[in-house]
């Protein structure tokens, strides 16, 4: 009979003490990629942690995959910079070896980012923020998801509140980019067919240091209303300081990327009267989530923090669906774990999910933001109609 050798014996007991374990302890790396800097670095801190305590709720469960960790790995996206998000991206699926990507952000670098990188590599992304229309038409393969709704309809929203406010001449600027000018264009056409009129158009970019020419020509329009479809961190902040301290305008129209905090805080002047669209919902998932939110020290309310937990979810969610980290089988069941039938899985009931996954059955995960995928992965989605009084947002109502 055979024998092992000491060589033979020392190598399995080696496989034993270091292999076996670390193949056991793996962990699973998911990505994060969000304009940490850039035009709205005030927002992103949050739906980064959002994003967080959605991947630290499965791996405390114990419940993925027979009870294996999750570790997250952060990208930085800028917002604005197609190529420096793109190398990011690189980064994070080729070096780090991420299964899928929670992110990115803003539309211009989500569109490069999976033309360029997640589509070409077979990895998931779905995006907490990303609006553009234009991302509804793009070759994704079935890789590309939005838990945000495209600013075809917020377009169309916002357009019909400004009409119920009586307002009916009204100038228009947007960031000149894929984000801009696709709410620009839905807002405006949906205005212009409620019957109001547009008296100017005037594109502006993010990094200038004087935007007072794109100011004089607006207010040579003689709108009564400025629309600013913009970022709150650069670009669209400057545009309105601008038209207040010249006295060109004092009442906006906002929409998403323009909805935050730090807007308030830093705006010498009033904004009173201000008004606009942020995707958001009165569900009981929402409530929830605030409470969380709270709890792990995450601004509530804040603008795209529940999608950004929900983006999450639906990537872990949809790998217990795949029995599997392969990155194309977890794409392929992120529609099943996201939409009926199925037991509604609310936030913080990530562990009910992976468990009832892992027994065979449905689930429909209903999550923060009132979930529903249609089409190539849109989320149908809500807006929050808002207003500002003195220095914060108030809440007008939901549609």
């Amino acid at each position: 009979m055979y024998k092992k050798s000491i060589f033979h014996k020392i190598a399995f007991a080696f496989v034993w003490a270091f292999i076996i374990p670390t193949l056991a302890f793996a962990q699973i790396k998911m990505g994060i990629i969000l304009g940490f800097t850039g035009p709205i670095e005030s927002l992103t801190p949050d739906m980064g942690k959002s994003a967080e305590m959605a991947f630290k709720e499965v791996s405390d469960s114990g419940q993925l995959l027979g009870g294996q960790k999750v570790s997250v790995v952060r990208g930085d996206s800028t917002c604005i910079d197609a190529a420096a998000a793109t190398a990011t991206a690189e980064r994070l699926i080729t070096s780090d070896k991420v299964t899928g990507i929670m992110g990115a952000d803003c539309s211009g670098v989500t569109t490069a980012i999976a033309n360029n990188v997640a589509v070409p590599n077979g990895v998931a992304m779905i995006s907490p923020s990303a609006t553009s229309p234009a991302l509804s038409t793009i070759a994704d393969n079935g890789y590309f998801f939005r838990t945000a709704p495209s600013d075809a309809r917020q377009g169309q929203v916002l357009a019909e509140i400004t009409i119920e406010r009586g307002i009916n001449n009204v100038a228009v600027t947007f960031i000149n980019n894929d984000y801009g000018k696709g709410l620009s264009d839905s807002f405006i056409n949906a205005y212009k067919g409620l019957g109001g009129k547009v008296s100017a158009v005037v594109p502006h970019e993010a990094d200038k240091a004087d935007f007072s020419a794109e100011v004089a020509t607006l207010d040579a329009s003689g709108a009564d209303v400025l629309a600013v479809f913009g970022y709150v961190d650069q670009g669209g902040n400057h545009i309105i300081q601008g038209s207040l301290d010249s006295g060109s305008f004092d009442k906006f129209i906002l929409a998403d990327g323009m909805y935050g905090e730090s807007l308030l805080k830093n705006m010498e002047g009033d904004l009173s009267g201000t008004f606009g669209t942020v995707p958001g919902t009165d569900s009981k998932g929402s409530e929830t989530f605030k409470g969380m939110a709270q709890s792990a020290g995450i601004t509530v309310g804040g603008p795209f923090t529940g999608e950004s937990y929900d983006a999450a979810a639906l990537l872990m969610l949809a790998m217990q669906s795949a029995g599997s980290t392969d990155r194309a089988a977890i794409a392929s069941n992120v529609f099943a774990v996201a939409n009926a039938p199925g037991v509604k899985i609310m936030p913080g009931e990530l562990r009910k999910g992976l468990i009832i996954l892992a027994k065979g059955g449905a689930i429909d995960y209903v999550g923060a933001s009132n979930v529903e995928l249609v089409g190539g992965g849109e989320a149908s989605g809500s807006y929050q109609e808002f207003e500002v009084k003195g220095k914060s947002f108030s809440t007008v109502r939901y549609r």
